[in-house]
């Protein structure tokens, strides 16, 4: 009886750690997760899904990384045809009950000024702070160069 107990505890971890999940007060974030960088790149972007379990609004308004100089919140949109990037300096409103997903070509991080590139299979750290729920450290997991994370294949992922 003892192996099959530890053997169910153990998939329950596994299951547990392959989730890669963080909480910072009633925001939940889902999966963080980047590219893989080249050698000498000096830029990455950073993607994950933020869901708003609470009766409040939150707002994502920064962030930081060890690996990066700079963090910065952007958005993507096709503007007459032309794609086009900006920094969004009030962050990003989470509404109750809202999901607010930051993928390739639409809502994502920037992390500028890269001390080292970003490796397939590594983790970066980095932290995120809301404006009420404040900040909670989370780790990207470093995905293929043009990779996208499990269950997020059929996605149209351009972009960082």
């Amino acid at each position: 009886m003892k192996p099959i107990l530890f053997a169910a505890i153990f998939a329950i971890a596994a299951g547990s750690a392959s989730a890669h999940e963080f909480k910072a007060g009633s925001i939940e974030i889902k999966h963080p997760w980047s590219r893989a960088t080249p050698k000498g790149s000096e830029v990455a972007g950073g993607y994950l899904k933020l869901i708003n379990t609470g009766t409040e609004s939150d707002r994502l308004i920064g962030g930081s990384s060890q690996n990066a100089g700079k963090f910065e919140i952007h958005e993507m949109s096709m503007d007459g045809g032309v794609m086009k990037m900006r920094p969004l300096p009030n962050g990003i409103e989470i509404k109750p009950g809202q999901t607010v997903e930051l993928k390739p070509g639409s809502y994502h991080l920037m992390f500028i000024g890269l001390k080292e590139p970003f490796v397939q299979g590594k983790n970066v750290k980095g932290t995120l702070q809301f404006e009420k729920a404040g900040a909670v450290d989370v780790e990207y997991a470093i995905e293929p160069v043009g990779g996208t994370p499990k269950g997020h294949e059929g996605m149209d992922h351009k972009g960082h």
